[in-house]
């Protein structure tokens, strides 16, 4: 019994481990929608992907004719999607190597083929979610190198690449928290703001008789909603396309389970109806 509590003591830590790493950070992950089986959303994401994420970033576990699986042709692959002279056939590679990545931005960027999987490790959430908050997550911060910041992953190393297409945005971020004021502990709301140039300002003030929880809350407030909110499609699109990169036999892998569940499910009543048969004039 007490081998038992400590084998479900070992498995409860891992997942709770495993959620902590899928995430990255503290922040609640956003679901993204659900678009797996939307080919012109996954086109669209590809098109967001070459265009943007394979200048720095490489995906040479997939090939370009891939992407015949998600509704291209080898002739919309040749002039949507190639630029510099690949084939249809070759890798997504990029002409950056390891080493100039390293010396330009202190870490090489990492190869994208399967961030999707290495984000969703064991019972994390989704890595199609982190990507997809990650992507809507950043703002403007001055005190930061890139002179972006981002609360998926704070402090991380790569700009808002995508900033003109999203819009202008301001950040207000609230932490209600105790801090020790004349001898004791109080409730203080701290309140930081950053405009939409990255510029911020705070504010505290003492919460009297508060009985609340504590935490961080973050409200990003979009100057420009349209925009915004083409933006925010356009992530879900580009989560999906790395979704299904990560993975692009999911889709058929989760149909033929589904015929293996129905043909195992059929074949125990005929297995249990020959059982009842052999065995009736024995009992």
């Amino acid at each position: 019994m007490k081998l038992m509590n400590k084998l479900l003591g070992a498995i409860v830590v891992s997942l709770t481990c495993s959620v902590a790493m899928a995430a990255g950070s503290s922040y609640p992950l956003d679901k993204a929608p659900p678009k797996l089986n939307d080919q012109a959303a996954l086109q669209n994401g590809a098109k967001i992907f070459v265009n943007h994420c394979l200048n720095c970033h490489s995906a040479k576990s997939l090939r370009y004719n891939k992407l015949r699986d998600i509704g291209l042709t080898d002739q919309q692959i040749k002039e949507s999607l190639l630029f510099t002279g690949e084939k249809v056939g070759d890798m997504m590679t990029i002409a950056m190597t390891v080493q100039d990545g390293a010396r330009w931005f202190g870490a090489a960027p990492p190869d994208l083929s399967v961030i999707a999987r290495a984000k969703s490790i064991n019972a994390g959430p989704p890595g199609g979610d982190y990507i997809y908050t990650y992507m809507r997550t950043f703002y403007r911060d001055t005190t930061n190198a890139t002179g972006w910041n981002n609360l998926a992953f704070p402090n991380a190393g790569m700009p808002h690449v995508l900033w003109d297409q999203q819009g202008p945005r301001e950040l207000t971020s609230t932490l209600i928290h105790q801090v020790p004021k004349d001898g004791k502990m109080v409730w203080e709301k701290l309140t930081k703001q950053y405009d939409a140039q990255g510029y911020w300002t705070a504010k505290a003030e003492t919460l009297d008789n508060y009985s609340g929880p504590g935490g961080e809350t973050h409200t990003f407030k979009a100057l420009d909603p349209k925009k915004a909110a083409q933006y925010d499609k356009d992530m879900g699109d580009l989560a999906a396309f790395m979704t299904w990169m990560a993975e692009p036999v999911q889709l058929e892998r989760k149909k033929i389970g589904v015929w293996v569940l129905i043909f195992l499910g059929l074949f125990f009543v005929v297995a249990w109806r020959l059982n009842a048969t052999y065995w009736k004039h024995v009992r």
